[in-house]
């Protein structure tokens, strides 16, 4: 197999994924074309959200789904943030397919998470917002415009107090004074890593998780708080869809979701060793390249 990996577009912390990714390729026998357009089967790039250096990758991405050719998508997990990195075809989240329909219980006790309990208390229903530039929102409203949906939808059920979060690198600009028992709260971010810090510890008095379908949500679940998400968030299956549910959300079990949900996601040492790539490679042989 022939891809064309472009590595020189991603982030500080692609560049040993990259090379942990590479090396499987090359040790499979698999032919890579570093930082530069070719007429390949597939194309590798970092994350889809067209950011910074980052937004380079959205004219390869483009040129390869224009012509009906697959795309890998390498990009930081949300299991354990910055160890361990999703590898997916197409997309990202419930859009990517992971080749992970077939999964056992070996490598969710790898990611050191417990399932707590579902909660039944909490005080505040959070909204969280993504990255408007990301191809995960393409065809969404702006995010100011969403949040409104979501803010107008929820109160036709509940008056409960709203928490309105934006993404750590997506100021929004709503003005939430025309509504009762709304605000809006920024994360704390890390200013190395731009990431959310807190929001694990705001979760302590969340009745429920709003998300279109980004990984916080995933975090959610794992500690127990309902979520109402869209049918492209991982947490689609053991989610809400519907705000009729926001007094009494749907609890469904989660063991068989986390088990699956733990080969969407890699450590560098497992990449090297190929054993994603195993995966990935036979579904393009079976699905994408025939």
């Amino acid at each position: 197999m022939k891809l064309e990996v472009w590595t020189q577009h991603g982030p500080l912390n692609s560049k040993p994924i990259f090379e942990a990714f590479v090396k499987s390729l090359q040790e499979a026998g698999d032919e890579v074309i570093l930082n530069r357009s070719c007429d390949a089967d597939v194309a590798v790039i970092w994350s889809v959200l067209w950011l910074g250096r980052m937004r380079n990758y959205r004219q390869i991405w483009q040129r390869y789904r224009q012509a009906n050719k697959p795309v890998i998508v390498l990009e930081v997990g949300g299991l354990r943030r910055n160890e361990s990195f999703k590898i997916g075809i197409n997309g990202v989240n419930a859009k990517a397919d992971f080749a992970n329909e077939t999964f056992d219980d070996k490598r969710w006790p790898l990611f050191r998470h417990t399932l707590q309990p579902w909660k039944d208390t909490g005080n505040k229903i959070i909204i969280l917002g993504q990255h408007h530039t990301s191809e995960q929102w393409a065809g969404m409203p702006s995010m100011d415009k969403w949040f409104e949906n979501q803010i107008q939808e929820i109160r036709k059920h509940t008056d409960k107090v709203i928490e309105i979060r934006p993404h750590p690198r997506n100021p929004i600009g709503l003005n939430v004074k025309k509504y009762s028992n709304v605000s809006i709260k920024y994360p704390i971010m890390d200013k190395a890593t731009i990431d959310d810090t807190d929001f694990k510890k705001t979760l302590n008095d969340a009745w429920a998780v709003v998300n279109y379908s980004s990984n916080p949500a995933m975090e959610a679940v794992i500690n127990g708080v309902p979520v109402f998400v869209s049918e492209d968030s991982l947490c689609h299956e053991v989610g809400n869809t519907s705000f009729e549910n926001i007094n009494n959300p749907t609890k469904p079990d989660r063991q068989n979701w986390a088990y699956k949900l733990s080969y969407t996601e890699w450590f560098a040492d497992e990449i090297a060793e190929g054993k994603p790539w195993k995966r990935i490679k036979k579904r393009l042989e079976e699905k994408y390249l025939k």
